[in-house]
Formats: structure tokens, sequence, C-alpha cells
């Protein structure tokens, strides 16, 4: 089983997570405060409306400092309201900004918790289907339900099963407070404003990879003292001034922005993410000797799935391994890219073999991708990385 390492590091308004299987580079989060993140909430104000195609209108939504969001005029319950410019919603950013389109927001919020999703304008009690005891899930699905006060819904997560009764409880209480602190500072502020600021996810990361996990290195003392009052002795924690540059994440950083990535056997991959689509080169290269082109997209296989999470590539995502593209060839293929993307905790499917001969993969999309996040087109060659004669 692979160790990992949770890497943190908290300088003026920006802040970085890194995640290390074995000592490689596997995930990485960005989080700064001049960015709408998902998971805010504010009070917006409707600065304008605009008529989309096929008879459908939208809103862009003011949230504060120059930043606007869209939201969807088709969303449930909007219909019921008689929204005009200048009028105050609360929403929840739902996407981030990435590339040339800005955030989006929902009037639909949620808070998330550890073991419970808040979830205060349903009114129903779901159960998360990673949840295998089926029995179990049905016993706490029954819990929450007794428990459950006015109109309100409730998400109960996987982790959820792990925890009594009580504690359970003790979530659901305090998520409720949150949304009670809300509505106050609603009442209270004046739009644009943020009202709800996503917490900090190293405790999610901690908690994801609680069973696994080395140890955590970070920068920061009072996180590291709320990481030992959540999860105690459990988690080794260390402190030292700059862990990103003495773990060598810097250049990782970089290097996870070239397109080109070298694999061992000699060959290498190409990924080139598209306005449409993320699109997958396997190139044998050099591969003359240590092994078959079987060999070669197996260990292929391995790398996308990392450089999958590494980068944060999202939507569908097409891939081109190298020789044969024979169901029969790439079978052992896909079965190791399933294998290895089933680590993901963002919802990858590999969808198969297309007729052309490609591998499709589907992948949430909840964050921009390294790339966006990281660089701008350039205004010479406009995102193409040519230039004219």
């Amino acid at each position: 089983m692979s160790t990992n390492t949770i890497v943190f590091e908290s300088k003026n308004s920006l802040t970085r997570i890194a995640l290390l299987e074995d000592r490689r580079l596997c995930e990485l989060e960005f989080l700064s405060a001049n960015r709408a993140l998902e998971g805010n909430i504010y009070l917006g104000k409707i600065v304008r409306k605009v008529e989309l195609a096929h008879g459908k209108q939208g809103f862009f939504v003011e949230l504060g400092e120059q930043r606007e969001a869209f939201l969807n005029a088709e969303e449930y319950g909007l219909d019921e309201l008689k929204i005009c410019e200048g009028q105050s919603l609360i929403v929840q950013v739902a996407q981030e900004k990435r590339a040339e389109k800005g955030p989006k927001v929902s009037r639909m919020i949620q808070f998330v918790g550890e073991n419970l999703v808040y979830c205060p304008y349903k009114l129903n009690v779901d159960v998360s289907s990673k949840i295998l005891d089926k029995d179990k899930a049905e016993t706490y699905k029954k819990f929450v339900l007794e428990n459950v006060t006015g109109q309100e819904g409730w998400i109960v997560r996987t982790s959820a099963i792990d925890h009594n009764f009580e504690d359970i409880l003790s979530e659901m209480k305090y998520l409720r407070s949150l949304y009670e602190d809300l509505r106050i500072k609603a009442r209270n502020l004046k739009a644009p404003a943020l009202l709800y600021s996503k917490p900090n996810p190293i405790f999610e990361y901690v908690s994801k990879y609680q069973e696994r996990l080395d140890g955590v290195i970070l920068n920061n003392r009072l996180i590291e003292q709320e990481i030992k009052n959540r999860f105690g002795d459990a988690i080794e924690t260390e402190v030292i001034s700059e862990p990103f540059e003495d773990f060598g994440l810097e250049e990782e950083i970089v290097e996870a922005l070239d397109k080109n990535v070298k694999l061992k056997c000699g060959g290498r991959l190409t990924i080139e993410e598209t306005k449409a689509f993320v699109a997958i080169d396997v190139d044998s290269g050099q591969d003359n000797g240590k092994g078959s082109l079987s060999h070669l997209n197996e260990e292929a296989a391995v790398e996308i799935a990392r450089q999958i999470r590494l980068r944060n590539l999202a939507g569908k995502i097409i891939i081109d391994f190298a020789g044969s593209s024979d169901y029969r060839f790439l079978k052992p293929v896909l079965e190791v890219l399933e294998k290895k993307v089933a680590k993901d905790f963002t919802k990858t499917t590999v969808l198969g073999l297309s007729r052309a001969g490609n591998v499709e993969i589907l992948r949430v999309r909840k964050r921009p991708s390294l790339l966006d996040m990281l660089t701008v087109e350039c205004e010479c060659c406009q995102g193409t990385g040519r230039v004219l004669k």
C-alpha cells in the first residue's frame, strides 16, 4: 500500500496543498483569498440579465471585488421570483473560474461537513452510493430522518458509518448553526458580501487519506494544532518554514505545466488541453529494447492516471495509446487504467474504447486545471503555441 504525505504551505493570501504518494507528487490544490472558491456563499447582487440560446435566460451576479458569476435562470425556484437588476440573492459558487469562463453560482446552497452535507433548501435525505453496507446505510439514513427539524435536506457521506449516532447528531446541530449564522449576516450586510467561506481543505485531505497517511508537513503552527485537536496523535506532523521548496515541489509544478511527459521506458505522453476536451497521445519514442508496446502502454496508463489528478484534468479526456487499437491488445491497458483512476476521489469513469480506437474518460470538473490556475493565454499565438512565420 502506498504511503502518502501531505505538504501544506500558506503565505500571504495564497495557500497550497500537495499530496505525495510514495514521494511522487500526485495532487495539487491552490487557494487564493482573491478567488471565488467553490463552496463559498455570497450575498450577491444581480447586475444584468442576458438572453441565451433557445429563448433561455441567465443573470450575472456581482460577488464583490469586481468579480461576477453566472446564474442560470432555469434553476429550480428562480421562476417563482421576479428577479430584476439590483436585487440581492444568496448564492453559492458551484464552479470556479477557468480559462476565459467566469465562475458559476447556484441558489441551492449546501454545507459540507465531515460526515454529512446539509441542504437547507431540499426536503429529502440521501445516502452516498459509495457505502457498500446497505443495511448500515439504511440505518444511518433512518436516524437522520428521525432528527430532521422542519424543512431541510441531508446527504449521509461515506465516512458517517464510522461514527456513532451522537457524533452525527452533533454535526447536524453544528451545520444548522452555520446556516443560521449565514441568515443573520445576510439580513445585516449590504450586497455584494461574503457570507460563508469554504473551510480549509487541509482537514478534508487528512480525513480522506488518514488510513494510509505517513505524515503532514506544514509551515503553520495554528493549522498543526487544529490537526492535532481533530485527529489526535494518529497523524504525525512536522513544521518547517519552506515545505514546498524543501520537497522540491516548485520544480515539479513547473514540469506539470509541460505538455510532454517522459516515460521510463523511453516513450512519452503529449497532453493537450483544448476548449472541447483533453487529448493525450502516447508515443513509443525510443522504446526499442526495454519492452513491448504492451509494456509501454501499461506504463503510460499508470502515468496518465497520475497526470489527470496532478493537473486536475476534467471533462472529456481522449487517449490515443501506441500501436494497435484492437480491443484484445488494449484490454490489459484498460484494466490498469481503471485500477489507477479508482484511487481518485474525484469521480472518474473510463468509458472504454471508441470506434475510432481511442480510450475515453469522463472526470467531474470541480476546480480549474493546473494550467488554467497558473498560466494565461499568450497574446501573440492566442493559445496555439505557434506564431506566424
